[in-house]
């Protein structure tokens, strides 16, 4: 029933005005809306509402990949998000090369960053 339909993703968020010009400028999502209760972008055509929870008392981020992204060329991502001040993830045990990309078993190829607000995210080429 819902296979057809539009997928719509969440983010939490304490702060609002970090959290825009960093899924804004940083990421390069396309701002559509501020209303009461989440900043609203378009990811590629999936909206994602980065949702206001600072009236949440105890909120803490989850301390796995909340969203994600499948890129072409996961090298020149990591790269270009870099130099745009976003810091890659570094886990014990895994086996991340220099700039924080790990391999899985598949292949597929994965590197992971936070948030102003410490959520996880991620970027995957297959």
């Amino acid at each position: 029933m819902l296979g057809s339909m539009d997928i719509v993703a969440f983010v939490p968020t304490r702060n609002p005005q970090k959290a825009r010009p960093y899924y804004e400028k940083t990421l390069g999502l396309s701002f559509l809306s501020d209303d009461q209760f989440a900043l609203v972008f378009d990811a590629n055509g999936v909206m994602v509402r980065v949702v206001d929870v600072s009236s949440v008392p105890g909120f803490e981020p989850a301390p796995f990949t909340i969203l994600g992204w499948s890129v072409g060329d996961i090298g020149k991502t990591v790269e270009a998000l870099g130099k745009k001040g976003v810091k890659f993830e570094l886990y014990p045990g895994m086996q991340q090369d220099q700039k924080g990309v790990w391999t899985s078993p598949s292949g597929a190829k994965v590197a992971w960053f936070k948030d102003p607000d410490g959520n996880v995210l991620s970027v995957t080429e297959q």
